[in-house]
């Protein structure tokens, strides 16, 4: 984890709210879901914001977000050339060296992007890989998915493309030996319900405000069998059964 200035490699629009942002990175290891903290150079300017790492190449990383309030909008006015601090990586990322198989990744809305990594990296271990992404009413980022992915699925709740509903209605999670979700929690949890009821493995992403995403200022705790955890420092991934 280190904290430093960052130059922004490339930013561009690809939907109606929705950035992808490449900055130079510092050498090291980053695991598929993990993501970092972003920051505007400008003490004046909002807190750090989390975001998921989309991309990763040897001396950059991306970061898909979308417009949902003051700090990403000004986030979203930078351009290529300026510097942003960031954090990072921080938290557990995926665990794709612990599974083997068929494995269903499922993600819905903003929760798409980790996934295009996790795919990456199953598939260099070898497993099957099918990709289940909902949407709401615009398409992003699907054709990114082509290349890693043995089967896609496309739900939309409401356009022409792909299935008209959401995408856990396409999703038989008996026929994967592990499943691996990011999005809305309500999506999340009907998925870990449906898995605890078949005995399939399942790991989530939890998606929650953070203030330092280092585990100091508890904002983001969640609770757990095992107690109240912090999404940032002990997640943002945990097993299914974990979640209360």
């Amino acid at each position: 984890m280190n904290y430093y200035a960052s130059k922004i490699k490339s930013h561009q629009q690809i939907s109606s709210d929705i950035y992808v942002l490449e900055l130079e990175r510092e050498a090291g290891v980053i695991l598929p879901g993990q993501f970092y903290m972003l920051k505007i150079c400008d003490n004046h300017l909002p807190l750090m914001r989390p975001v998921s790492i989309y991309k990763i190449s040897d001396k950059t990383v991306s970061f898909m977000y979308r417009i949902a309030g003051e700090g990403t909008k000004l986030l979203s006015q930078l351009k290529k050339g300026n510097f942003l601090k960031i954090l990072g990586p921080l938290g557990n990322g995926f665990p794709c060296d612990e599974v083997s198989g068929r494995i269903a990744l499922v993600g819905g809305g903003i929760g798409i992007p980790p996934l295009l990594e996790t795919a990456r990296k199953l598939k260099k271990l070898n497993c099957s890989v099918d990709i289940y992404l909902g949407y709401k009413d615009e398409l992003f980022a699907f054709e990114e998915f082509e290349d890693v992915a043995d089967r896609i699925f496309i739900s939309m709740e409401s356009g022409d493309e792909g299935y008209s509903g959401y995408i856990t209605d396409l999703l038989k999670v008996e026929n994967y030996q592990t499943v691996f979700t990011c999005g809305a929690e309500v999506m999340m949890l009907k998925i870990r319900d449906l898995c605890l009821i078949k005995k399939i493995p399942i790991w989530l992403s939890m998606e929650k405000r953070m203030a330092c995403g280092i585990g100091a200022c508890l904002v983001c705790a969640c609770e757990t069998k095992y107690g109240m955890k912090r999404c940032c420092k002990d997640g943002p991934v945990f097993r299914g059964e974990e979640i209360i």
